[in-house]
């Protein structure tokens, strides 16, 4: 029975691509410098515990905007509870070589019925993407999105795939459970469904939350969230089905409007 799966999971010339990008006509930077540019944006989402072995637990990507503080990722991937007693905290995942660096973050805000989550970090800013116009965004369009499709498996290195906008079609949230229903999110599913990007691309558990971007330019136009997959949940990485679901960036836009709880 088909089924819907909820994905789970050097600076120097970074900043010279991202002011190339922000500088130059469109279409001027190529692919692969884009790629160069949206990567140290890419981050992971996962818990610390000191005394837990592996200390660092991957739970989704994300990504940096904004002030270069701000990490979006999707909501479904926000542990329900952290071990407080024993010092667990959630905040992203940074490879630095063979050595992984984590940085605590807090949620500032939750949208489930769009399935984000806004968290913010301390300390030194991050390299930031600029989110896109999704007013111009149309079926047929070339996209493109990175993140870490298996996780901490194979080390945290991350991946880029193209993908197709092949449909803008009613947001489906089948795994949204009733503990996670308030009255608010009742009441927006009362209303027309919002909309949501059908991608002709294939993700992993591990590229939820993934900047879905404008190949051209790097301008985040949707946040990966969910993947089609045929028959069991098993079977998103062996037999995976090329039909992958992603939020449009106004969302995202709002989300970040909202004020910090």
């Amino acid at each position: 029975m088909p089924t819907f799966l909820l994905l789970r999971g050097s600076r120097a010339l970074a900043a010279a691509v991202l002011a190339l990008l922000a500088s130059a006509p469109a279409r001027c930077a190529s692919f692969g410098q884009v790629i160069a540019a949206v990567k140290p944006s890419v981050v992971g989402i996962g818990t610390y515990q000191p005394s837990r072995s592996p200390a660092i637990v991957f739970v989704a990507t994300g990504f940096v905007t904004g002030d270069g503080l701000s990490v979006i990722t999707n909501a479904h991937a926000m542990p329900d509870t952290l071990d407080s007693e024993h010092n667990e905290a959630l905040g992203i995942v940074i490879a630095r070589g063979d050595k992984l660096d984590f940085r605590p973050a807090r949620v500032a805000a939750l949208d489930r019925l769009h399935d984000l989550a806004h968290l913010r970090l301390a300390g030194a800013p991050m390299p930031a993407l600029r989110l896109g116009d999704g007013s111009n965004v149309e079926e047929g369009q070339a996209l493109a999105f990175t993140g870490f499709p298996l996780g901490m498996v194979l080390g945290l290195h991350p991946v880029t795939h193209r993908a197709m906008l092949s449909a803008i079609t009613p947001l489906v949230m089948p795994s949204l459970s009733s503990r996670k229903l308030d009255a608010r999110v009742i009441a927006q599913l009362a209303r027309a469904p919002a909309l949501i990007y059908q991608l002709d691309g294939t993700a992993y558990p591990g590229n939820s939350g993934s900047p879905v971007y404008d190949p051209d330019s790097g301008d985040v136009l949707a946040v990966l969230n969910m993947v089609f997959v045929k028959g069991l949940k098993e079977n998103a990485i062996s037999n995976p089905s090329g039909i992958s679901y992603a939020i449009p960036v106004n969302h995202v836009r709002a989300l970040l409007q909202q004020t910090t709880p």
